[in-house]
């Protein structure tokens, strides 16, 4: 089954249309990119898909439900976490309670004075795993704002990984990031498990062709190219809406 589908997707502001008829099908396990020039509407695109934005026209389908119009803790109950550009973290707590804070959100109960010992251990637990697995190697008891920026964007990752998500929306993972960061941030996405499904945006070419399966072009809000990374690299249409801009 395609785990996501978008069928005619529209979107408007009065005169200003911002997603154009997009159609687009992406498989479990698929490492997709969306890229195009400012203003192209990727942003809004995945807004629509995680309930922070409804679209105007045309359907959403994941796993088989429409989801479309769905508000973003639905969305994120039925299977999708995402990132943004800015971080969204508790600034004041550390890493691992940003965390657990996280997983005890997945697994659907607040913590409180009557909370068992038990779920706290296994909610810790989990916590420290996600800080392994998103390479955060400090303190865990940390202040989040004492990360560095790259660090921050990791921590992020580990919280929308919380989720134990199908599908993960990451919006342009390395803004910002020194050329460290960001070979840092695509080996974690590599060594994601196959069995999540990545719909990312990204600026960084070579994040885009180091990560990505498949490649959508989007621009002024309609899809121009979508296919394999190979092929849109090699696409005189792409090179002249998109990537001669940036060589």
């Amino acid at each position: 089954m395609t785990l996501l589908r978008i069928e005619n997707l529209y979107r408007s502001f009065g005169n200003l249309v911002v997603t154009n008829n997009v159609n687009l099908a992406i498989e479990p396990g698929e490492r997709h990119a969306i890229i195009g020039p400012n203003g192209a509407g990727k942003t809004s695109l995945v807004n629509q898909i995680g309930g922070q934005l409804a679209p105007s026209g045309g359907r959403i389908w994941l796993k088989g439900n429409d989801i479309t119009g769905w508000p973003p803790d639905r969305v994120s109950r039925a299977g999708v976490a995402r990132t943004f550009q800015r971080n969204n973290l508790f600034h004041n707590l550390g890493v691992l309670e940003n965390l657990r804070l996280a997983v005890g959100a997945r697994r659907g109960r607040s913590l409180d004075f009557f909370t068992p010992v038990r779920r706290l251990s296994l909610l810790a637990a989990r916590a420290e795993e996600l800080m392994r697995q998103v390479e955060l190697r400090q303190d865990g008891t940390a202040p989040a704002r004492n990360l560095s920026y790259g660090e921050q964007r990791q921590l992020e990752l580990g919280i929308a990984l919380a989720g134990e998500p199908d599908l993960l929306l990451l919006d342009e993972p390395t803004s910002g990031m020194s050329p460290a960061e960001t070979a840092r941030v695509i080996e974690l996405i590599a060594a994601l498990p196959r069995a999540l499904t990545i719909l990312m945006i990204e600026h960084d070419m070579n994040v885009v062709f180091s990560v990505a399966d498949h490649i959508t072009v989007l621009h002024y809000g309609e899809v121009v190219a979508s296919g394999p990374a190979a092929e849109i690299r090699a696409s005189d249409r792409v090179r002249e809406v998109y990537l001669g801009m940036m060589h």
